[in-house]
């Protein structure tokens, strides 16, 4: 198989479950004992944010192609970001990248696909879903997506970066995304929802909210293993 990088740290909690992730559905195709050779380059994600919320989305770009560069150069030869956030730019930054890179949208809308779902609720940070880029994809396959409410996207925000990015999983957090999902499927129709942001699932991967939840993280990485030859 090939071997696959990752550009993780963005946040860390998630970078942890991709590795697990990884060697678990490896291991699921594999059951010889063995393991995937994995490179991971853990970069910072106070940088990260910081030029995402200045909009800076051309230094962005240069800065996560030289961060793929430095995965390619540790033997990496198919690689992904293990968040949603930096896929804002995703299109530039695999059009530079020096080795094929998975797109965690492009792997969500295929999901979408096989279930039939033609409306999805979008969970993420801010600039996921503000963004756009989802719905990019997404439209082209005839996929709605609708995002919660404004107050909502503030309120899951705010918990995303203060709490699920930096490991804190609270059951009043998780019975409050539970309620939104659900006032959303009442109210706008939606027929599943996209965990869009890779914390997500470690905090609602094993709720049951009368709907399919789109786990991102999974998707990613059987889609990442698929185009590794496993």
């Amino acid at each position: 198989m090939k071997t696959i990088g990752i550009v993780g740290g963005m946040g860390p909690e998630s970078t942890i479950d991709y590795y697990r992730l990884l060697i678990g559905a490896y291991r699921e195709r594999i059951p010889d004992g063995s393991y995937p050779p994995i490179v991971i380059n853990s970069i910072c994600l106070k940088k990260m944010l910081g030029m995402v919320e200045a909009n800076d989305l051309a230094h962005l770009s240069d800065w996560l192609v030289a961060e793929v560069k430095k995965l390619s150069n540790a033997g990496a030869e198919i690689g992904l970001l293990a968040s949603n956030t930096p896929h804002i730019v995703f299109d530039e930054l695999s059009r530079r990248s020096p080795i094929p890179l998975v797109s965690i949208v492009e792997a969500t809308c295929e999901a979408a696909q096989r279930l039939r779902l033609t409306k999805l609720g979008l969970f993420g940070s801010r600039f996921t879903m503000q963004s756009g880029f989802y719905a990019d994809v997404f439209s082209r396959k005839g996929i709605e997506l609708a995002v919660p409410a404004q107050d909502e996207q503030i309120w899951i925000h705010a918990h995303y970066m203060d709490e699920l990015v930096c490991g804190i999983f609270l059951p009043e957090t998780r019975d409050k995304f539970v309620a939104i999902a659900k006032r959303m499927r009442v109210q706008d129709g939606i027929e599943g929802l996209i965990l869009g942001g890779t914390e997500l699932p470690l905090l609602l991967r094993d709720v049951d909210c009368g709907m399919p939840f789109l786990d991102t993280a999974k998707l990613h990485v059987n889609a990442v293993l698929a185009q590794a030859n496993v």
